[in-house]
């Protein structure tokens, strides 16, 4: 997703992989892809049974982008994603020069429900200030995750770089309390310390843009979590159906739940 604030991963993924097996805190370490149309070339599917066997466990999709594009995969690889028994998170690209409440609410209509089994919480990728002051972009921030908040019944995910935060959000520590995706592409065996915006610790790292999944066409954005936000099985709303290695119980809960959803919108 990070187009512009970070610079490319200089380490092989295999690495980049080894290092985060040795990595303090991090025994968890659940994997996973974030994809967009730019993984449909010339619109190829994925597939996800594919990207589930390489050992990934869950997949966050583009669904919107200010209030003008939807992604026209979102659907297909929802489905897709649902039916390999992954977990599925959601994210919005912010467009911080339109109405934030109605980026929230286009969001929030598209996504198919986000607080069903095997759904992460709802994400706000912000990383293009569009000429916008610090001020302008943490009032828009606010009145978007409010909103977003009271439309999904869950605590939104911010996903941002470490150079964008400090420079267009003043380095701000009112989000703190939010959930942290973080894109750093260091090389290294987590993000670079310390965490912009007074954020203690990380929830999601996106480590490189040059992964490589059986089953994805071309380059992939790969991410890694740490557990910083509790239990996996309990952020992706899985507790009730056990492992996520049970792929026929997931499946089946969660092909029918984004069916109902879509019956329903």
């Amino acid at each position: 997703m990070l187009k512009k604030l970070v610079r490319r991963s200089l380490v092989p993924l295999s690495a980049a992989a080894m290092l985060l097996a040795l990595a303090p805190g991090t025994a968890a370490a659940e994997q996973g892809v974030d994809v967009s149309s730019w993984q449909h070339p010339g619109g190829q599917g994925i597939n996800w049974f594919s990207v589930r066997g390489s050992g990934q466990q869950f997949a966050m999709v583009k669904a919107t982008e200010g209030l003008y594009y939807v992604n026209p995969f979102f659907v297909q690889d929802s489905l897709g994603i649902r039916a390999a028994g992954l977990a599925r998170g959601t994210y919005h690209y912010a467009d911080v020069t339109a109405d934030p409440v109605a980026q929230a609410a286009f969001y929030s209509t598209v996504v198919l429900g986000q607080n069903g089994p095997l759904d992460l919480p709802p994400v706000i990728d912000l990383e293009d200030a569009r000429g916008q002051s610090a001020q302008h972009i943490i009032g828009w921030l606010h009145a978007y995750l409010d909103t977003v908040q009271a439309l999904t019944g869950r605590q939104p995910m911010i996903y941002t770089g470490a150079w964008f935060w400090r420079t267009h959000m003043a380095n701000t520590t009112e989000f703190s309390e939010y959930p942290l995706w973080i894109a750093d592409y260091n090389g290294g065996d987590g993000p670079t310390l310390p965490l912009p915006g007074g954020w203690q610790d990380w929830a999601f790292w996106q480590y490189s843009d040059a992964g490589s999944v059986p089953g994805i066409s071309g380059n992939v954005d790969v991410n890694h979590y740490s557990g910083a936000a509790g239990p996996f099985s309990r952020l992706s709303n899985s507790d009730a159906l056990g492992s996520l290695g049970s792929l026929g119980s997931a499946a089946s809960a969660g092909v029918a739940g984004i069916l109902g959803n879509r019956a329903g919108s």
